[in-house]
């Protein structure tokens, strides 16, 4: 072969070997910083629950910080093989070296199952004492089987230990009882409640009781109906930590708190859980302003008034229902500037048998 050829040979295999690369398949998304008091430090937005939609409203939490308040946001997803968002994949994290470059983890997982290898880099994560906003199921992030080989079983434990609470059970009923935000007494104050009036949202009450250390901030009241106008409901209810049985709506049981996470190795986690956070909680304007003015807590950033919590792009999450996820996604369509289309039709249940 003649030396023109051998070289147009060597640059069309490097074009295609590009084009191979540039083909492949996005497994997270990064917003990246626009100006704003985050100076583009890195967080990290974990999604990966089966019922409650983390895999909508994270993205647009990420978006919100970004481009309003100057974080790099990097948003991680659970995928199947074929690169598609699929949050009843337990054992997926995609991209979770991206972990090593967190200053800040923002989280919504349900019972994961990560691979030693994903998991050593949230322990890690964690170890180094990055802030910690951490959303509904969060509570239960880990769930590893008594014979799962992981090194990582005790993170079972990890909402009651770092967070603050484990999951207890349901307290309001999901679809049945909505849910109205009551600030704390005494803790009007406190610079996360900033602009924050009237907290609601469409998922039900957990049971929660918190570590003496955590501070309330909300408490949940359990509504007779799905809409902000509805009465508190009045039924009586036994409490599944003690079997106590009290009123539904009192006292009202904790739904959001901050508490210091001391590790071992001498560094601090700033925490804020909430039992709120499905995707459909966050479309309400004041939990939405509740968690960002917790995010920029967690970098002891000075919290406005009322931070700006407008979306960036059009919002219109999807109801939370166990296997409701829009089929077909890939994170790629979270970019900024799209509205996350609707994805394909679930496939049809199975035909009972007779």
């Amino acid at each position: 072969m003649k030396l023109p050829q051998l070289l147009a040979l060597v640059s069309f295999c490097v074009l295609i070997s590009h084009a191979s690369l540039s083909a492949a398949p996005m497994t997270s998304i990064t917003y990246p910083a626009a100006a704003g008091p985050g100076q583009a430090k890195h967080l990290v937005f974990l999604t990966g629950d089966e019922e409650y939609r983390s895999e909508e409203g994270l993205p647009m939490l990420a978006k919100i910080l970004s481009q309003r308040y100057g974080f790099t946001c990097t948003v991680l997803f659970a995928l199947d093989p074929d690169g598609t968002i699929n949050p009843d994949n337990n054992t997926s994290l995609s991209d979770p070296a991206a972990l090593d470059r967190a200053d800040g983890i923002v989280m919504g997982l349900r019972f994961r199952q990560w691979p030693d290898a994903a998991m050593q880099h949230f322990a890690a994560a964690v170890a180094r004492g990055v802030p910690i906003v951490a959303l509904r199921t969060s509570t239960h992030a880990f769930n590893f089987p008594a014979k799962s080989p992981s090194a990582y079983k005790s993170f079972n434990n990890f909402g009651r230990e770092v967070l603050g609470e484990n999951w207890v059970s349901h307290w309001g009923a999901n679809r049945r009882g909505a849910t109205r935000g009551i600030i704390e007494p005494g803790a009007e104050s406190d610079p996360l409640l900033r602009g924050v009036t009237a907290i609601f949202g469409d998922s039900g009450v957990y049971e929660t009781h918190p570590v003496a250390d955590a501070k309330i901030l909300v408490r949940g009241q359990v509504l007779t109906g799905m809409s902000p106008t509805d009465a508190p409901d009045t039924y009586l209810k036994k409490r599944k930590s003690d079997g106590v049985e009290q009123p539904i709506n009192d006292p009202l049981m904790p739904l959001a708190w901050t508490r210091l996470n001391h590790n071992a190795n001498g560094t601090t986690n700033r925490v804020f859980c909430t039992t709120m956070g499905a995707a459909t909680d966050l479309a309400n304007e004041d939990f939405r302003r509740l968690v960002i003015n917790a995010v920029l807590a967690g970098f002891a950033l000075e919290i406005p008034a009322r931070a700006d919590v407008r979306y960036i792009d059009a919002y219109v999450p999807t109801p939370y229902a166990f296997k409701g996820y829009r089929r077909g996604l890939t994170p790629a369509d979270h970019a900024l500037g799209q509205v996350l289309r609707a994805g394909t039709p679930p496939p049809p249940a199975p035909a009972k048998k007779d």
